[in-house]
């Protein structure tokens, strides 16, 4: 007899016997002279799941009844009978199909009477490998016997490969017992198992008290869905739509008819919404108060202005981008939006001058307080004097991009918006320094805050000019990325604005230590300095700074300046009583300044910034840690002498501050 070969593993021997259910078939291969033990390779043993025949015997496997082997509508029926949402849970962590059943049963429809516990039911003898179809289920949970849905406490939000249908359903089931789902949110989906109907069915059913939904990028979610967000959550006041290619005037159509609650829409890139979903919103949904438009094409001027025709129309805040909408639609804006207090027009390519002056003309437009211009060629001088003239309360405006706006637009609308208290101006490259300070010191008398932002009108005047009178209002003044800014710019504004309290001058290379002097001589009490990028300012900017502003200056922001050294932070902690954020990023600071910052008895700092600061090193870990007393954050990125151990032990020691390494 040939020897045994071992194969490897646990060696299992079978007695003699016949494993064929004629014993004549085994003569070609054995003698049947004797009995022999055979040795047989160990193999994976399968379930047997039908009746066996052994030499001609017949054996029945003895199998335990199992609650899986009834179909769906059995189960469905079993179900909806669970009275408590703990035992809906452990059920539904049982097997991915018990889940979607689970999930697809309404509140309605579930049975009031209590009825004996069936969780013992899943105690067969294949749950272990029911588990282990998805491990998504394990977000199910319920802590407590709790049935009040209606309120919506809870806040989910899923982003990216968390997307999934599974996990939708998980949530619709085990949040119905914790207080009821409030607010979700869907950012991006999985790529191969992403949010599709399905998943927001499951939602719709599951979480009845939903009052917001937000879905960005989910392509594969359609008027399905919101068919039956419609159908079951009522209470739905805030739905936001980005990026959502497969929802059309169907689905909004469904929400306006359904969830007559909302009061936010937003709806961002979805190329199948038009004209009849916001007809419907218009006509339905009389509690909408904010809505938001961007980047759809088939939205014009009949689906905008049907938004403002009704009567009782309360919508305050607007914000309309990149539509294709033309002056009509402005006009009616202008003449029936009564109730709007912020209004945004962004990108609109069709609108020319006389739907801006008809707009501002109308004189409807009681209640607007903001206003922001963005990109809008029909946005002129002729324009803005209307607007100015017809929104009497206007109090903050902005104006972006609008390259056809002058000084004369501007001092215009100066003299009619007496109640205007806030002006930002980006990239209006026709405003220049004189047009500012006509506009704001003869004019408006309530202006508190001033933005420029990468004006290239905003420069240097070469030649001698009469200054107008000084504007005693401002309070804050930004000038930010105004390349021809410069030092004779800045000596100018110190005389306009002699009352600032806060000053940002960021990334403006032309002002020097010289040209500070007059504007820091000239304010009485600095409380905020953003000296940004400003990277020919010095120490003696600093120490100037400190000397006529110690007593009142709280923020002060140097980062970048890198002419900035150890003598600023001597100034500062001797002169410096209620400053509480520092950023001395990118400057040329080193450990000694640091010890003479930290020694100081008066200094009690809650922020300090030291990102880019090589010169900072492993000896400034106690001086750290003294400061660090009073500080809540720290920024210590790119600090590169600084070993990973000493962090290590500043993260320790330094427990209660919130330290960015």
């Amino acid at each position: 007899m040939p020897a045994l070969v071992n194969y490897g593993g646990d060696d299992e021997y079978y007695p003699a016997g016949s494993f064929y259910s004629n014993p004549m078939d085994l003569d070609a291969l054995l003698p049947t002279s004797s009995h022999v033990d055979l040795y047989f390779r160990p193999s994976k043993r399968a379930r047997i799941g039908a009746p066996v025949v052994f030499g001609g015997r017949e054996f029945e496997q003895e199998c335990k009844p199992s609650i899986e082997a009834l179909p769906d509508e059995c189960l469905f029926e079993i179900f909806r009978h669970l009275h408590s949402a703990r035992e809906r849970s452990s059920c539904a962590g049982v097997s991915k199909r018990w889940l979607m059943l689970l999930s697809t049963i309404r509140k309605a429809e579930i049975c009031k009477s209590r009825s004996a516990s069936i969780c013992q039911m899943v105690e067969c003898s294949n749950v272990e490998q029911q588990k282990s179809e998805c491990s998504e289920i394990s977000v199910v949970n319920c802590d407590k016997d709790q049935e009040d849905e209606s309120n919506g406490f809870l806040t989910r939000c899923l982003e990216g490969k968390k997307a999934t249908d599974v996990r939708l359903a998980a949530i619709a089931v085990g949040t119905s017992g914790r207080g009821g789902l409030g607010k979700l949110s869907i950012r991006g989906s999985n790529s191969t198992r992403g949010v599709t109907n399905l998943g927001l069915s499951a939602i719709a059913h599951g979480c009845p008290s939903l009052r917001m939904l937000s879905l960005w990028n989910v392509p594969s979610v359609g008027d399905e869905g919101l068919f039956e967000i419609a159908r079951e959550c009522h209470l739905l006041e805030k739905l936001d739509l980005c990026h959502c290619p497969s929802i059309s005037d169907k689905g909004l159509i469904a929400i306006a008819e359904r969830c007559t609650n909302l009061t936010f829409l937003n709806i961002e890139s979805c190329p199948k919404i038009g004209n009849e979903g916001l007809q419907a919103i218009g006509k339905l949904c009389s509690k909408l108060q904010a809505i938001s438009i961007r980047d759809c094409p088939r939205v014009g001027d009949q689906g905008v202005s049907s938004l403002f025709a009704s009567s009782s129309c309360a919508i305050m805040k607007v914000k309309f981008q990149a539509l294709n909408i033309t002056d009509f639609s402005l006009a009616v804006i202008g003449h029936y939006g009564q109730a709007i207090t912020h209004l945004t027009l962004s990108g609109l390519q069709n609108v020319s001058e006389k739907g801006f002056w008809v707009m501002g003309s109308a004189q409807g437009l009681k209640k607007l307080t903001l206003l922001t211009i963005a990109s809008c060629r029909g946005m002129t001088d002729v324009s803005l004097e209307a607007i100015g003239k017809g929104i009497a309360n206007l109090k903050q405006m902005c104006i972006q991009k609008c390259c056809f706006v002058s000084d004369n637009g501007l001092i215009a609308f100066a003299k009619a918006a007496g109640s205007l208290e806030m002006l930002q101006l980006e990239e209006c490259n026709r405003i220049t320094l004189l047009g500012i300070g006509g506009a704001l010191s003869s004019h408006i008398r309530n202006l508190k805050s001033l933005t420029l932002v990468k004006c290239l009108g905003i420069k240097d005047i070469a030649k001698e000019v009469t200054l107008p009178s000084p504007c005693t209002s401002l309070r804050s003044l930004s000038i930010q990325n105004c390349p021809g800014f410069g030092s004779a710019s800045l000596s100018m504004v110190g005389k306009l604005f002699p009352q600032l309290q806060h000053v940002e001058l960021i990334g403006l290379y032309g002002i020097t230590d010289a040209s500070m002097f007059p504007l820091l001589e000239t304010c009485e009490g600095l409380v905020k300095v953003n000296l940004s990028g400003c990277i020919n300012l010095t120490d003696e900017t600093v120490s100037t700074l400190v000397r006529l502003h110690g007593a009142t200056i709280e923020v002060l922001n140097l980062d970048g300046c890198r002419k900035i050294t150890d003598a600023s932070l001597v100034a500062i902690a001797d002169a410096c009583l209620l400053l509480n954020e520092l950023d001395a990023s990118k400057c040329a600071i080193t450990d000694a300044g640091l010890a003479v910052l930290s020694s100081s008895e008066q200094i009690n700092l809650q922020v300090l910034s030291l990102s880019g600061c090589s010169e900072v090193s492993n000896k400034s870990l106690p001086f750290l840690e003294r400061l660090g007393k009073s500080l809540v954050g720290l920024n210590l990125k790119n600090c590169h002498s600084i070993s990973s151990g000493t962090v290590g032990m500043i993260v320790e020691n330094l427990w209660r501050c919130d330290i960015l390494v």
